[in-house]
């Protein structure tokens, strides 16, 4: 699966709220894609930081992708775990979405996911299982 048509995947899968938050592709190989979340006032909370929400959907989304790209194409497939640790807050900045393929199985996919901030550093760690459909 190459970027574009990866890129072309997220307008034919996701949510229009997941749509929205205009992930882009920035790479995609037979295990791993790498996405890029565009910083928006509108991602933050009272706090002043980037909702929690925001990452696991930019987390569950650059891990469809991986699939996908694992698969040779888009496949049903449902989130049965995402563990999420946000390790530091960010405040501004597009962020960087890694995930990888750990195992893939017959039925079920394991997965982890890294989110860094504009600076490098890892701000948000996750590891997922998916049920393929």
């Amino acid at each position: 699966m190459d970027r574009d048509t990866a890129q072309a995947l997220l307008g034919q899968v996701l949510a229009p709220w997941v749509g929205a938050l205009g992930l882009q592709v920035e790479s995609v190989d037979d295990r791993h894609s790498v996405l890029r979340l565009p910083f928006s006032e509108e991602l933050r909370h009272a706090g002043g930081v980037v909702c929690g929400q925001v990452f696991m959907a930019a987390a569950d989304t650059a891990m469809i992708v991986a699939i996908s790209a694992a698969l040779g194409g888009f496949r049903p497939m449902t989130t049965v775990s995402l563990t999420t640790q946000f390790m530091r807050a960010v405040r501004q900045g597009d962020t960087r979405v890694s995930a990888r393929v750990l195992r893939l199985g017959r039925n079920l996919v394991f997965g982890e996911i890294e989110i860094h901030d504009e600076s490098g550093e890892m701000a948000v760690h996750a590891t997922t299982t998916y049920a393929l459909l």
